[in-house]
């Protein structure tokens, strides 16, 4: 079975319902998305992950997990998203070491979570993708009908009528401070341990830049 590399678009939340994320996957040579809903934790830790600029005080236990096999030069090579059943997907993350590889059962968040900390490229087969991924083509000037249509498709995944939403834009007010009170909101939010704040105190200062 062919092998498809996938890239992260990015983590969308819920506004009506605490707790409720999914984590949006783009195929590297095409058009269709592969939403998988995660957990409140994995969701912060892929998003620090993704977050250069933040780093928390204490290390994050995919921090730990880097740190641990760093010391015992264990190199994650990569992800492989292997199966689908019952909406519920499954990965192997492939590893190294003196030369010898292993495979490691993972959930899907935790495996991309690690992923992110070594550099690692994620896959998927290319039936999986068939079966659970979605296409959409837009025209990169539709990008607002894009992040609603996408709310609307990531919507159909989640049970129980929980609403998901793209890059919402919810800023709670930090668009009426300047630069550096954002820069001293940011780190205060790191300080704090409080990473959704942060994320999204980085993004307010990525605009303005």
């Amino acid at each position: 079975m062919s092998l498809v590399r996938l890239k992260i678009k990015g983590i969308s939340y819920s506004q009506t319902q605490n707790g409720a994320y999914a984590l949006i996957l783009n195929e590297v040579e095409g058009d269709r998305k592969l939403p998988i809903v995660i957990g409140a934790f994995e969701a912060q830790s892929i998003a620090i992950a993704l977050e250069k600029e933040i780093k928390p005080p204490r290390p994050l236990t995919h921090d730990l997990f880097k740190n641990f096999s760093d010391r015992f030069d264990i190199v994650i090579k990569q992800v492989i998203i292997h199966k689908l059943v019952d909406g519920v997907f499954y990965s192997s993350i492939i590893c190294e070491r003196d030369k010898i590889e292993e495979i490691i059962d993972a959930r899907t968040s935790d495996a991309i979570a690690l992923a992110l900390r070594f550099n690692a490229p994620i896959f998927t087969y290319k039936t999986i993708l068939d079966k659970a991924g979605i296409f959409l083509k837009f025209s990169s000037k539709d990008k607002e009908k894009e992040e609603t249509d996408d709310s609307i498709v990531v919507d159909e995944i989640l049970q129980e009528g929980e609403t998901v939403e793209i890059e919402s834009g919810a800023t709670d007010g930090y668009t009426e401070l300047s630069i550096d009170e954002l820069h001293k909101e940011l780190d205060q939010a790191v300080a704090n341990e409080d990473y959704e704040k942060a994320a999204k105190l980085r993004d307010e200062i990525s605009k303005r830049n």
